[in-house]
Formats: structure tokens, sequence, C-alpha cells
């Protein structure tokens, strides 16, 4: 039967072909295609690594090296588009990254994960929680487009200082709910290793895990797989224009729809997995943080590093493109407050996905229009 590490492993072969279609010039739609496919099995084999290195660091020191390439995919993906002057791609994939988490993901792990299970229980607590820090994250981004709408003739170095102070503040916070979850309230985040004890899931095999733990050999990994998906990030962002030209598809719906599931496939496969297996609490905390991770970490990071790279970087978001942010939160937090989940629920989440998705796939037409 395929699993999810088989079907990564297989995907490997896309790396040399994607190489070979660069060097040989077989077209940009080939080499857009193979190497957006060989980002998936990368991005898998790069959480995998950070897993295994995590275990022997510990929990503080493991769970910041979680929390710091949970999403290192997608930054990368965000700081070669970023240098190459792609600054619409890189801001509507922040937002369709954060749409596609707590939308897509969540709703595919309610659906599916409630075929198989009547009803399904997570912790509710955490789930408050990060709606509360996605709230705040939701105003922070809003904040510099209000100031542009109401101001007259803004200048972009004014926005990009703007958005830069702001950039500051949500890092601010993003390592403060790192200290809140791996330190001061820690036991808040334990359910799901408790439930794992509970289920007998962690066997006297698991629990000697550690020493068993090649250091050098995960840490080699993690360095060879993000340098080969730094090297494929290139390849996927000079060819993405023209590729998804002949393809039909515009830039909006590129960066809001395609680069955060290449950039996320491998986390997202976890999670509709792990909720398959009736744990999800796993599966909301992997959607809700990483869409957290995005707004609190990914995109701030992005805006400074505009800054350095000398794009004009902003806070500064298509008003449709905030508008879908806000209703992504808005149905996330209000199917997730009460602590369970169906497969109805699942249907809800992945059908506002799609409308938002439509939306996006003909925004340019009726903008054009208007």
């Amino acid at each position: 039967m395929l699993n999810t590490k088989t079907i990564l492993s297989a995907l490997l072969i896309f790396v040399p072909i994607s190489i070979a279609g660069h060097f040989l010039e077989w077209g940009s739609t080939i080499v857009f295609v193979t190497s957006a496919l060989a980002i998936i099995p990368l991005a898998g084999w790069m959480g995998t690594a950070t897993e295994e290195i995590a275990v022997v660091l510990g929990p503080n020191l493991g769970g910041l090296l979680n929390a710091t390439f949970g999403n290192a995919t997608e930054l990368i993906i965000g700081v070669i588009a970023l240098n190459a002057g792609l600054i619409d791609v890189v801001k509507s994939s922040l937002v369709g990254s954060i749409m596609g988490n707590l939308l897509l993901v969540m709703g595919l792990s309610m659906f599916l994960g409630g075929l198989r299970f009547k009803e399904q229980q997570f912790q509710p607590v955490v789930a408050r929680l990060n709606a509360s820090a996605m709230n705040l994250a939701i105003i922070a981004i809003l904040v510099p487009t209000a100031v542009d709408i109401t101001s007259i003739g803004i200048e972009e170095s004014t926005m990009q200082t703007l958005s830069a102070a702001v950039a500051v503040v949500l890092i601010t916070v993003y390592i403060l709910t790192l200290l809140f979850s791996m330190k001061t309230h820690s036991y808040l985040y334990d359910v799901g290793v408790a439930e794992n004890d509970e289920d007998g899931e962690i066997t006297p095999e698991e629990a000697g895990h550690t020493s068993k733990v090649n250091l050098k050999l995960w840490i080699g990994v993690l360095l060879l797989a993000t340098l080969t998906v730094a090297f494929e990030s290139e390849l996927l962002v000079e060819t993405l224009e023209e590729a998804t030209s002949s393809l039909g598809l515009t830039a909006l719906f590129t960066g809001v729809i395609l680069v955060p599931i290449i950039g996320n496939a491998a986390e997202h496969a976890t999670a509709v997995t792990v909720a398959m297996k009736n744990k999800m609490d796993l599966s909301v905390s992997v959607a809700l943080g990483s869409s957290l991770q995005i707004a609190l970490f990914v995109a701030p990071v992005l805006v400074l590093a505009g800054w350095i790279l000398g794009q004009p970087m902003d806070l500064n978001f298509n008003p449709f493109e905030l508008i879908a942010v806000a209703v992504s939160v808005l149905i996330a937090n209000s199917v997730s407050s009460d602590g369970r989940s169906d497969w109805l629920e699942g249907v809800l989440l992945l059908a506002a996905y799609t409308v938002l998705g439509i939306a996006f796939y003909f925004h340019p037409i009726i903008e054009g229009i208007g």
C-alpha cells in the first residue's frame, strides 16, 4: 500500500528531470512543472530531517528548530521571487498560504477524518489562542493598506518604513508565542503527546529513538535538501511568468493557489494523514500553527528581506486579498472554536476555499470591467 513517504520518495525523480530540462532548454512550462513537483518531496525531507534533529536537541531547542524550519520552503521561494522582482506573486503567495492552511488543509482534514470517524475532538484552548494571534496579524496587515487607501499620494519609501515597523512588531509577537507555547504554558500543547501515549502509539522502540538518531546524517540531509530547494525555487521563479502565461493562468491565481500548494504540499499531507488516524489535535495544530507562522514570521521576514534586497516589498496588499484572508480567518475561527469537527464542517471550509479560488481566477477580468 502506498504511503506518504513512498510517494514523496518517488517524486524525487523530478529533481534530475527539472535540472536536465533547464540545461537542455526543454521549455519554460516543462521546467516549471517539474521543478514544482521536485520541491514537494524536498520539502518533505526537510521536515523529516528537522523532526529527527529536534528529537536530539530536546523539547525547547527542538521546538524552536521546528518553528524556524516549519515554512522554510515557502520562505526560500519567497526570497528568490522577491529578488527577481516578483513582489505581487510574493504577496499573493502569503495570502494563499494562510487561506490554504485554514480552509483547504483543515477542510480536507475534517472532511476525510469525519468520513472515518463520526465526530472528532481537539483541544479548543490552543485553537482559540491561535485565533487571537491570527486576529492580531490580520489587523497588522490591514493597517498599511488602510493607510494607503485613506491617504493621497503616500510615498513608496514611507509605506516600506511603516511596513518594516509593523514587521518588527509581528516578529516580536511571534517570538513571544514561541516562549508561551514552549516554556511558560507548554502544558497546553502537550495534549497531542498525551493522547499518543494513551493510544499506545509511542512504542518502546520509539521511546529509545533519541539515542539512535544519526545527528550528522540528518544535518547533512537538511542542508542538502535546503540547498536543492533553493536551486529548484530558482528554476521555478525563472520560468513562472512565461509558463503560467502559456497555461492561461494569471500571476495572482498562481501566487494565491499554485505556489502555496507547492511549498506546503508535504506539510498538508501530514495534517490530513494524522486526521484520518483520529489525531485531530495534531492536525488542527499543524494547519493553524502554519498559517500563524506565515502571518507572524514569514511575511515580516520577507518585508525586511525586501528592504535589504532593495525591492519595494511592503504590507500594502490588494484589498481583495485582505478580504480573502479575513474571510478565511473568520470561518476557520468559527469552525474550530468548539473543539469538535465532522465531515460537514470540512465541506464548508472546502467550499469557502473553492469559492475564493474561483474568484481569484476571474479577478483580473472583474478588475478590467470595473
